[in-house]
């Protein structure tokens, strides 16, 4: 198995943030063939999505989470920005991990899908990801 861990900067904003780049590139550095591209998120407050990014789903996304887990008080959880609680509970619903098929040193995802880090917690600016590849 060969595994890296990335920064990844999301600031002070909720995001969907593509990590397509930072996965293929790291595919090309373990010279990948067939195998499993394991991505992992080591944060209680982020999750990976495979979603289409840029037609609006990624906005669609966060919106829904914002219905689905209010920033407001009703959160036990409570250091950090108000409704911070919520952002605890995220990685039930959008979990902090995803594996993906590698074939010829690719990942074949559908047309439209990427794989994404996805932060509501705005008093975390900056996100580890780790990559692993397992070989076939």
């Amino acid at each position: 198995m060969r595994s890296e861990e990335i920064e990844v900067r999301t600031g002070s904003v909720e995001v969907v943030h593509d990590l397509g780049d930072e996965c293929e590139r790291f595919l090309r550095s373990v010279s990948a063939g067939d195998g499993l591209l394991n991505v992992w998120v080591p944060h209680a407050t982020a999750g990976l999505a495979i979603i289409e990014t840029g037609a609006g789903s990624d906005d669609d996304l966060l919106a829904a989470l914002r219905e689905l887990l209010p920033k407001d008080d009703r959160w036990q959880h409570r250091h950090g920005s108000r409704g911070h609680g919520r952002d605890h509970v995220l990685p039930a619903i959008v979990p902090p991990y995803a594996s993906i098929p590698v074939l010829g040193g690719r990942m074949a995802l559908g047309t439209w899908q990427s794989v994404c880090l996805v932060d509501t917690n705005v008093d975390n600016p900056v996100r580890r990801v780790r990559l692993s590849f397992l070989p076939g």
